[in-house]
């Protein structure tokens, strides 16, 4: 038999039933809480995670931060930024200049390096292409050097179109440039014939500005 002060202890000791569950809702909604901390870590990490991920966010970090201030702000360059003032005051008798999207073009007319219908340099022609050596030599991109035509048709036994014709005037002006001693490696010499007109060939004065020998000057870009 229980004495009176057991049989009072276990009648003060609450039973545990079935209706009980509120620990059950608290443990529920901590492990929600943790679940929802899991999934906005997760997504906050970059594609990869660990060790990896931190450093490739770390280095776009740095590359981003390492930038000129002045090239954030303006974008992407022209590829031939900086070419332009190399020619700036560049005054030779009959070379124009001009700065397009691929270059910069100095435009010789090629009344002064040619006869008509011919591809030998006269001895004007050969002081001109001589007094672009400094500049070209300055210059450290790619050359090409351009023939072009008018649209009258020549046919001789030496050039049968203006293909040969414009051709043969852009490799003497690479040729001469070499016998005086300038590295041609960074050239290449291309004839257009008629193909690239400036002015309208319906003219007298629109087919001499066709007739023409150009260098184009590409700057050199990272990664080409």
């Amino acid at each position: 038999m229980l004495d009176r002060d057991t049989r009072h202890a276990l009648e003060m000791t609450p039973s545990l039933g079935d209706g009980d569950d509120g620990w059950l809702t608290s443990y529920l909604d901590v492990l929600t809480l943790l679940i929802t901390l899991f999934v906005l870590l997760l997504s906050l990490t970059p594609p990869g995670g660990g060790e990896a991920a931190d450093t490739a966010f770390m280095r776009s970090a740095s590359a981003v931060s390492s930038l000129p201030l002045a090239s954030l702000a303006t974008g992407i360059q022209p590829r031939h930024s900086g070419v332009q003032p190399q020619f700036d005051g560049l005054d030779i008798p009959g070379v124009s200049v001009s700065q397009g999207r691929e270059g910069v073009t100095l435009r010789i007319d090629t009344s002064l390096l040619f006869p008509s219908g011919q591809a030998v340099l006269t001895s004007r022609g050969q002081d001109v292409v001589e007094s672009l050596i400094d500049v070209l030599t300055r210059f450290d991109g790619q050359i090409s050097v351009e023939g072009h035509t008018d649209s009258v048709p020549i046919s001789t036994a030496r050039f049968p179109s203006n293909w040969e014709l414009s051709s043969a005037r852009a490799i003497a002006v690479v040729r001469h440039l070499e016998r005086q001693g300038f590295n041609i490696s960074r050239m290449r010499a291309v004839g257009y014939a008629d193909t690239q007109p400036m002015e309208p060939n319906a003219t007298a004065e629109g087919r001499a500005a066709n007739r023409r020998v150009e260098l184009l000057l590409r700057q050199q870009v990272e990664g080409e």
